[in-house]
């Protein structure tokens, strides 16, 4: 028994249970015919899922697969049965060790929370806050009982790692859109900064980088047996005469589980963003082919997965395979070929930067006023003292003209005169 290799962009923490509860399907294709490095029998972890809880929900989940009538609940179960929190009733049967080690669990990850806020709270210099009122911004467990993992922990860490999951792809474009609109403010406002051939200079080299980075071949539709032909043949190295569906989908479910996950889907557009990515070229951002990526494996998920899982069956690969749109498919627009963001977005997120820079400066410059206050006033304790030196070596001076023995720093005399 393995892990399955979930991707980052999984979206449900269903699929991640479910797998890991499934035995690898038997394969009857020859696969020493295809240019592929053999996997490994060996354990597969789970990549990052990029959660602040994704060890915890990692850990949470290898316990419980180790409870026999847990794992076989799981099999049985379907994915609203999961989601909707039914399955974590079952809790209740599991183990004693089962449930003492979750216990464990539960307790380190609260123990890490509270680590997290202590220093967040240091960090702000604020005190007087209840750390137990802050521990109920994290929703992935029952804050409530912090020593006890309970069916309502079960049902939290399931709901929150859906929640949160189903929005990394939104994120992702996100971010991806902002990064668009930021190197566009940075190029023009360094094309402010040059005089005017110059700025032409950069205009025409700008505009040329443009040309020849869309100037590449064909894209082919992805998930069109155009596509996956392509592959059949370049990658896998087989005659693309003999291109058969089943086999394809048998080929490349790499860890043999009976579906095609995300991570699987994306690797098979590879051969289609090295004709429009090159990282050699100045002109081809890997950041863009990554986006590209994604958009090609979110559309053909729409087209094939049929239940919304996340994952591709054979059936559903197959069925997918009989629609018109498999055979003619409409052409594929590339980013270079649509427009990312509008000019409102773009002085909308301008706006938002300028504000920001704003309050950097705010903050700087007071910053930089109590850094010269706090001068100013080791100057005057500085002059001060001084002062007081000069004062105090003068009066012992003149003690010293009128025959006195000199004082100590509380005006005590420092030796007994003789009588």
């Amino acid at each position: 028994m393995r892990w399955r290799t979930i991707p980052p962009q999984c979206c449900s923490l269903l699929a991640l249970c479910v797998l890991t509860a499934l035995e690898a399907v038997p394969i009857d294709v020859d696969k020493t015919k295809v240019q592929t490095q053999p996997v490994e029998s060996a354990k597969i972890e789970p990549p990052d899922t990029g959660l602040y809880y994704d060890e915890y929900l990692k850990e949470v989940i290898d316990v419980l697969e180790t409870d026999k009538h847990f794992r076989e609940k799981l099999q049985k179960a379907d994915i609203e049965e999961i989601k909707s929190g039914r399955l974590s009733k079952e809790l209740d049967l599991v183990s004693h060790h089962v449930r003492t080690k979750l216990d464990e669990l539960k307790r380190q990850e609260v123990g890490r929370l509270r680590m997290l806020i202590k220093a967040k709270l240091d960090s702000l210099q604020d005190v007087g806050i209840d750390h137990q009122a802050l521990l109920k911004q994290f929703d992935h467990l029952n804050h409530q009982n912090p020593d006890k993992f309970e069916s309502t922990d079960l049902d939290m860490l399931i709901k929150a790692a859906t929640s949160d999951l189903e929005n990394y792809d939104k994120t992702r474009h996100e971010e991806f859109k902002k990064y668009e609109m930021m190197k566009e403010h940075e190029r023009r406002e360094y094309l402010k900064t040059l005089n005017e051939e110059k700025r032409k200079e950069e205009e025409s080299k700008f505009e040329e980088m443009k040309k020849k980075h869309e100037n590449h071949p064909k894209v082919n539709h992805p998930g069109s047996k155009d596509q996956l032909k392509e592959v059949w043949e370049e990658t896998d190295g087989l005659d693309p005469n003999d291109f058969d569906p089943k086999t394809f989908f048998r080929l490349h479910d790499v860890n043999n589980d009976g579906f095609l996950d995300e991570q699987e889907l994306e690797a098979l557009f590879t051969k289609e963003l090295e004709k429009v990515y090159d990282p050699k070229n100045e002109e081809d951002d890997m950041v863009e082919m990554e986006e590209e990526r994604l958009r090609m494996r979110e559309h053909v998920m729409n087209e094939v997965d049929s239940n919304k899982d996340r994952l591709v069956t054979l059936e559903e690969f197959l069925k997918a395979t009989e629609k018109k749109e498999f055979l003619e498919p409409d052409s594929w627009e590339t980013l270079d070929q649509q427009q990312l963001f509008t000019e409102e977005e773009l002085k909308e997120y301008e706006s938002m930067i300028s504000l920001q820079e704003d309050e950097l400066k705010r903050k700087a410059d007071e910053l930089q006023k109590q850094k010269e206050e706090l001068q100013r006033q080791h100057d005057q304790l500085e002059a001060q003292k001084q002062e007081y030196l000069q004062a105090v070596q003068q009066m012992e001076q003149k003690k010293l003209q009128q025959g006195l023995a000199p004082s100590g720093p509380a005006g005590e005399l420092k030796f007994q005169p003789h009588t």
